[in-house]
């Protein structure tokens, strides 16, 4: 309990994972959350997944949440009659909607039937993550007739992209609606939405989560995968309409362009912040690690920029689902993130001016946060029933942890995705002088406090009631 990493590490479950020593290895390391990829595998396999992450976990001693990551519309081309091809820049190329034999070097076949009606001559459509670029030349009925502009090999389903955006596939598919009901039956924390345009997008997901989780009383967190240029001009009511966002940056840099993204990224985490909703920076943070023991020092300065932009987590996907190296990437990543958080200025003086709280509970964690900065206090405990108290704390930076005590397991697993934010199992008492007392029992048992040291703890009276956060002690231990 004592080790405090602020930023949060996200790992996605594979064939390189899927094991439960490898998994023990990499949550002792310091995933706080588990990612299932549902591009991937059957609804037995996630279901299976995720009783091991539970039971791991447990073992492991430590909570960890789980994000369920819907697949989204399926734009990519077909299949090739041998696997692959070698498209040679100039060459003519078709992308057809209507073929139903695997394709060759003329042409192939769509996943993506609308691709035909999205589409003009002059557009630029990207494949394989943008390593292969075409030029729309015309259309004629379901025939796709390209240009080959920057050639390479281009293999069975792989992704198309349109230049600026403007393809129609909807956020959620008959799949992913699915999906989400097998999401809801092992109670996933996280549900991450691919590719949504729009707030409606994410509106509609969270219906279809929340009547899917009645039968458990269940309403999942959800993440906005801002990986579409039509997401960027509508980023606040997204982020409203959501839980949080992930910075999604392999489809978003094909869409926006590779030089544009770092830019976003900062964008969206400070939006995110401002707006009190967490957010996941992702894709190829680690990437060499995928193969090689240790990183590249650009991705050392990624993972921290992204720390030091105020991040609440980062991501990784090949490197722990299909890598040589699951648990060094994540002991690196950690790493990182530790040495970054060391470095990171803290101004909460200049957060707080000019603003007003219009909720008791909110100045009461704003206060809280004011106070330790000042006094120096070795942590921050805040008693809560939802998280919403620690989720407004750990929207700013401080270097005093925050301990965030709930009698709600679910509660519990959705605080591990917060910033700055160590939650723990404490049981609900109605008496507050005594759930005072047990905290602070807690927090010296675990090391966390001693004798002399001060620290600053909000909770609610009566106690026992989401919302109702009204008071802010100071403390010392005796």
């Amino acid at each position: 309990m004592t080790m405090h990493r602020a930023t949060k590490i996200v790992a996605t479950l594979g064939p390189a994972s899927s094991t439960p020593d490898v998994l023990e290895r990499m949550i002792t390391a310091g995933v706080d959350v588990v990612r299932l990829n549902f591009s991937h595998g059957s609804a037995q396999d996630h279901i299976a997944r995720a009783a091991l992450v539970r039971e791991v976990a447990q073992r492991a001693g430590k909570e960890v949440a789980i994000m369920a990551d819907l697949q989204g519309p399926k734009i990519r081309v077909g299949k090739f009659a041998q696997g692959k091809v070698m498209l040679e820049p100039g060459a003519a190329f078709v992308l057809d909607a209507a073929r139903s034999e695997p394709g060759d070097l003329q042409a192939v076949g769509l996943d993506y039937k609308s691709l035909p009606r999205d589409v003009k001559p002059g557009d630029t459509l990207l494949l394989n993550d943008g390593l292969i670029v075409l030029t729309v030349d015309k259309v004629i009925g379901e025939a796709v007739h390209t240009v080959v502009k920057i050639g390479g090999e281009l293999s069975n389903n792989k992704g198309i992209n349109k230049q600026g955006g403007g393809l129609t596939a909807p956020a959620l598919t008959a799949k992913d609606m699915e999906d989400i009901k097998t999401a809801m039956s092992f109670q996933c924390e996280y549900l991450a939405v691919s590719f949504p345009k729009s707030a409606t997008d994410m509106e509609m997901a969270r219906q279809l989560a929340n009547v899917a989780g009645e039968p458990w009383r269940h309403k999942p967190a959800l993440i906005a995968k801002i990986e579409r240029s039509e997401a960027i001009p509508v980023l606040e009511q997204i982020l409203k309409a959501s839980d949080g966002i992930m910075v999604a940056r392999g489809d978003l840099a094909v869409e926006v362009g590779n030089a544009a993204v770092p830019a976003l990224q900062k964008k969206m985490i400070k939006l995110a912040r401002e707006l009190d909703k967490v957010v996941i920076t992702a894709t190829q943070m680690m990437e060499s690690m995928i193969v090689n023991p240790v990183p590249t020092r650009a991705e050392v300065s990624d993972v921290a920029n992204a720390v030091l932009d105020g991040t609440d987590a980062v991501m990784l996907s090949a490197e722990t689902a299909a890598g040589k190296y699951p648990v060094e990437t994540i002991e690196q990543m950690a790493a990182i993130a530790l040495a970054a958080e060391r470095a990171e200025d803290v101004a909460l003086d200049a957060d707080f001016t000019n603003k007003r709280f219009g909720r008791i509970d909110q100045s009461i964690a704003m206060g809280a946060l004011f106070t330790a900065h000042h006094l120096g206090c070795k942590a921050i405990v805040a008693l809560t029933e939802s998280g919403s108290t620690a989720l407004w704390m750990s929207r700013h930076k401080i270097h005093v942890p925050i301990f965030a005590l709930t009698s709600q397991q679910t509660s519990q697993r959705k605080m591990t995705l917060y910033r700055n934010v160590r939650p723990l199992l404490m049981p609900s008492y109605t008496d507050r002088d005594e759930a005072l007392a047990k905290a602070e029992a807690l927090l010296v048992d675990g090391g966390v406090l001693k004798p002399g040291d001060t620290y600053a703890i909000t909770c609610g009276e009566p106690m026992g009631y989401p919302g109702g956060t009204n008071m802010l002690k100071v403390c010392r231990v005796a």
